[in-house]
């Protein structure tokens, strides 16, 4: 994929959604960085469910310190690893209060030096809650680097900063959110749905499937 295409590319996925965002539920940078913490090896909607009995209670660091470990784990029980994910908040929570007056930094070091934070949920808060021009890499944006020829890399850190260099400025903003949603909702890991692809004709995959099977 050259430049032209990749800016085709990125065109098109911002005209199908001009204002994308993630799919986890917040209102704050403290909600969205719980979520995010929430979310590993988790799906968004089973974050969003347990998010939505927790904030109303707790939504601040003070507030999910009160509650101590086993209040914590009784609202988050139904997220895989939600005991070490309690422990981990508990003690973000309270770095947050002691170093950083009890607000979420809005630099990567700080971030990704608070228990659970490893440089993709700091990409993703940085991002979503402050508005850097920075890209996370997960599962799906890894695959459709790949597989579409816009940014190969060995490695999620290779295809990050492959990413970064490559994509369009006007772009960067919002390319972490198109990227995600394409991966996860159309450029899918064991059966990509080509046939309804805004950016078929411009991607470098060889195995595309360009009409539905019975029953699409």
């Amino acid at each position: 994929m050259n430049k032209e295409t990749r800016r085709i590319f990125y065109a098109r996925l911002a005209e199908l959604d001009p204002n994308p965002t993630t799919e986890l539920h917040y209102t704050t940078p403290f909600e969205l960085l719980t979520a995010v913490l929430l979310s590993a090896q988790a799906t968004d909607v089973g974050v969003n469910k347990a998010t939505a009995k927790l904030f109303p209670v707790a939504n601040t660091p003070a507030a999910i310190l009160a509650l101590g470990q086993e209040g914590l784990e009784s609202y988050i029980a139904t997220i895989g690893l939600y005991r070490s994910k309690a422990k981990h908040l508990l003690e973000t929570c309270r770095i947050l209060i002691e170093q950083h007056g009890g607000e979420v930094p809005n630099d990567r070091d700080s971030l990704e030096a608070l228990p659970g934070v490893g440089r993709k949920t700091a990409n993703v808060v940085l991002n979503t809650a402050f508005g850097v021009p920075t890209i996370a890499v997960d599962t799906h944006i890894f695959r459709l680097g790949n597989r579409t020829g816009l940014a190969p890399g060995k490695d999620v850190r290779a295809v990050e900063d492959k990413l970064l260099k490559v994509t369009p400025p006007e772009f960067l903003l919002n390319a972490h959110h198109w990227l995600i949603l394409h991966g996860r909702y159309v450029c899918k890991a064991r059966k990509p749905e080509c046939w309804r692809c805004v950016v078929n004709d411009v991607c470098d995959y060889r195995s595309k499937q360009l009409t539905p099977p019975k029953g699409f």
